[in-house]
């Protein structure tokens, strides 16, 4: 074998290493999801889940006064806004956004992944919530309004699914790896930042948060996945994949 062709196979098996790695990466990451939702869901009926529960809770709001929580006054004012980053009304307008921008681009599969990953997280949420139907933490401590039962926390589930599907679908509009690695990491901050608020304002549980995480990952995770697999069998029977524009007429 030549040295030019050595080189072309060389880049062509770097690449395929990459794209299954990626995947099997996201495999892990749903099987780590679901075993720790199931872990989670499991410790929040016995006494060690409850007494950590009642710590981080005890930890950030002192008194049983919904005013009265760890750090400066600003600070829960702040919570409150950034919570809301996780709310159905605000990931909503923001997933109509983004959908109706990938349609204009022409990624139909994207758009399509992300309304399937939006609408799926609020029937895991409720869903699951119906299910377990966990009390919330006592009204005295909560700085915010709440409906339904408490685990897992739907800010949480739904934050991570729209938050984490947007952001690996945006790392593959850019080149540098820097690049992609600020806009996941973008991703995953508001994710978080959206889950510790809740607990911040006394909304829910730890557990909660952290079993929302857990299944709102392993969602976005399978649902790109499908995208990864759909893509791969296009290419594969030469067709042109639904994310890429079609030709200008």
């Amino acid at each position: 074998m030549t040295r030019q062709p050595l080189i072309v196979f060389s880049r062509r098996l770097l690449r395929v290493a990459k794209t299954e790695f990626a995947a099997l990466s996201a495999l892990l990451i749903i099987a780590l999801g679901i075993m720790s939702f199931v872990e989670l869901a499991d410790d929040m009926t016995e006494a060690d889940g409850q007494a950590f529960d009642q710590m981080v809770l005890d930890t950030l709001r002192p008194t049983a006064d919904p005013h009265d929580a760890w750090g400066p006054w600003w600070l829960e004012e702040a919570a409150a806004d950034l919570t809301s980053l996780g709310g159905i009304a605000v990931l909503g307008l923001f997933a109509t956004v983004a959908v109706v921008f990938l349609l204009i681009q022409r990624k139909r599969l994207s758009a399509l992944v992300l309304l399937a990953g939006l609408a799926g997280g609020v029937a895991l949420s409720e869903g699951l919530r119906a299910v377990f139907d966990r009390e919330r933490p006592p009204e005295l401590y909560q700085a915010v309004d709440t409906i339904n039962a408490s685990f897992p926390s739907g800010h949480a589930l739904l934050s991570a699914v729209f938050y984490l599907s947007l952001g690996v679908m945006l790392t593959r509009a850019f080149p540098r790896h820097r690049i992609k690695g600020f806009v996941l990491g973008v991703a995953i901050l508001i994710t978080l930042l959206v889950g510790i608020t809740r607990v911040y304002l006394g909304a829910h549980w730890a557990t909660d948060v952290l079993a929302g995480w857990s299944v709102g990952a392993a969602w976005a995770m399978l649902l790109w996945l499908v995208s990864y697999v759909v893509e791969r069998r296009q290419i594969v029977h030469h067709a042109q994949p639904q994310d890429e524009p079609g030709p200008v007429r």
